[in-house]
């Protein structure tokens, strides 16, 4: 299964920005939806990630408050609306899909997940 994800540039701090991701196939059973970072030099870290059913979210302390994650309007689809973006926030994005349910695992890892997105550069200048 495919994702493409869509959006990201850049942008001036304070300013908002949409990433899309859309899944190619399997939408109906798909777990969790994610939306990692990896800035230059650091570890890929979580966002933001939303239960499929039930739509529950989950989002990094450095992002909550700024950062929502939904579906999208076409089927299979998860948008991440950035707001009020600091220029820490520079990095590139990828999504994430996950269609298994694991009782152990806490959906914040980049192990927890099957299929990713070809990454999204998002540049905040100062």
């Amino acid at each position: 299964v495919q994702l493409q994800a869509s959006g990201g540039g850049l942008v001036q701090a304070g300013e908002s920005i949409a990433l899309s991701c859309a899944a190619s196939r399997r939408a109906s059973t798909i777990y969790f939806m994610a939306w990692f970072r990896q800035a230059p030099g650091k570890e890929r870290e979580i966002v933001a990630r939303l239960h499929w059913r039930t739509g529950s979210t989950f989002f990094a302390d450095s992002v909550r408050g700024r950062f929502v994650i939904s579906r999208g309007n076409a089927d299979g689809t998860v948008k991440l609306q950035m707001n009020s973006l600091k220029p820490e926030d520079t990095a590139v994005y990828y999504c994430a899909a996950s269609w298994t349910v694991c009782r152990s695992c806490s959906y914040s890892a980049s192990n927890d997940y099957e299929s990713w997105g070809q990454g999204t550069l998002v540049t905040v200048s100062s």
